[in-house]
C-alpha cells in the first residue's frame, strides 16, 4: 500500500451565519444539516507508515493496542458494566490523567438497516471537533454537577476513543488533522441541536497546510484516541479535527462500517 491516498474531504463554509445541526434519537434516522459545506480533494497520509508514534498532546490524537472484553457492543449493560473502566483506564494511561470518567457512548454505522436496527448513527462526514470552550464547560456542568466549579478550577480534558465492533474496517474510516498544521483562524462555531439539549461544536474550514493521517485496515482489539477539548492553554493541542471519509480503497464487498466512540473526562 502506497503511503498516502487520495480523497475527498468536506469542510464547512464561513457564509456570515452560524451554522447548526440536528441529531435525532429515532433509529435510522440521518443527521440534519444546515450551513454550505464544500469538498476538497487531500491527501491523507498512512499514519502506521510514519516512523513515530502520534500522541494526544502533540498531533491531538493516537492509536494504541487496547484488547476488551465486551462481546456485544450493543448491550448498554455489557458496555457500562465493562467498557466504561476500560477506555477510563486507557485514556488515564495516555495522558497521565488523576482521574477519569466515561460519560457517553455513541455507535455508528454506514448501513441504513444496522442503523434502524440498533438505533445507531450515520458517520459523520464533515471535518469537525466535537467541543468549544462553552459547550465543553457547560458539558462539564451537566455531567459533574456540584463538581464541576472545583474541577474547572485545574486542567481538564474531554477525549473521544474509537473503535470498531464489527471487524477491520474498509468503508468511512477516521481521517485526523495534525493538530499542530490547524490554525485558530481555520475553524466555525456550528451550534448542536437534540431532544433535549443544545451543545457547540466546530467544523473545519479548508487549508491547503493542513495535514491529514488515517490508520488503515483498524482491527476490534485496536482503539483510537482523539483530543477533543483541553483546557490546557499552554501550547499543546486544545482539540483535533477528525471526519469519516469514503476510501476509495474499499472494496465494494466489504462489510459496512460499525463502531463506538466513547467520551470521556480526564482530570488533573
Amino acid at each position: 500500500m502506497a503511503d498516502t491516498l487520495t480523497a475527498t474531504i468536506r469542510f464547512g463554509v464561513d457564509s456570515g451565519e452560524k451554522p447548526s445541526f440536528y441529531q435525532s434519537y429515532v433509529p435510522g434516522e440521518v443527521t440534519q444539516y444546515s450551513g454550505a459545506s464544500e469538498a476538497h480533494t487531500v491527501e491523507i497520509t498512512d499514519a502506521r507508515r510514519i516512523g513515530r508514534g502520534f500522541t494526544l498532546d502533540r498531533e491531538g490524537f493516537q492509536l494504541a493496542a487496547n484488547p476488551t472484553r465486551v462481546k456485544d457492543f450493543y448491550d448498554d449493560v455489557e458496555v457500562a458494566q465493562i467498557y466504561n473502566s476500560e477506555v477510563e483506564a486507557i485514556v488515564s494511561a495516555a495522558l497521565g490523567a488523576r482521574r477519569t470518567v466515561c460519560f457517553d457512548h455513541t455507535r455508528r454505522s454506514s448501513s441504513d438497516a444496522i442503523r434502524t436496527a440498533h438505533a445507531a448513527r450515520d458517520p459523520a462526514t464533515i471535518a469537525h471537533n466535537d467541543y468549544t470552550d462553552w459547550s465543553a464547560d457547560k458539558r462539564l456542568g451537566e455531567i459533574m454537577g456540584a463538581e464541576a466549579t472545583a474541577l474547572k478550577q485545574r486542567r481538564f480534558a474531554i477525549v473521544n476513543t474509537w473503535r470498531t465492533i464489527a471487524g477491520p474496517v474498509e468503508h468511512w474510516p477516521m481521517a485526523f488533522c495534525d493538530a499542530t498544521t490547524t490554525k485558530p483562524d481555520k475553524v466555525l462555531k456550528v451550534t448542536r441541536k437534540t431532544d433535549d439539549r443544545v451543545g457547540e461544536t466546530m467544523q473545519a474550514l479548508y487549508d491547503p497546510a493542513q495535514k491529514w493521517f488515517w490508520f488503515p485496515h483498524l482491527q476490534p482489539d485496536e482503539i483510537l484516541l482523539i483530543k477533543t477539548y483541553d483546557s490546557a492553554t499552554d501550547g499543546r493541542p486544545r482539540f483535533s479535527l477528525h471526519t469519516a471519509f469514503d476510501n476509495p480503497l474499499a472494496g465494494r464487498d466489504a462489510p459496512p462500517r460499525e463502531s463506538i466512540e466513547s467520551r470521556l473526562f480526564a482530570f488533573f
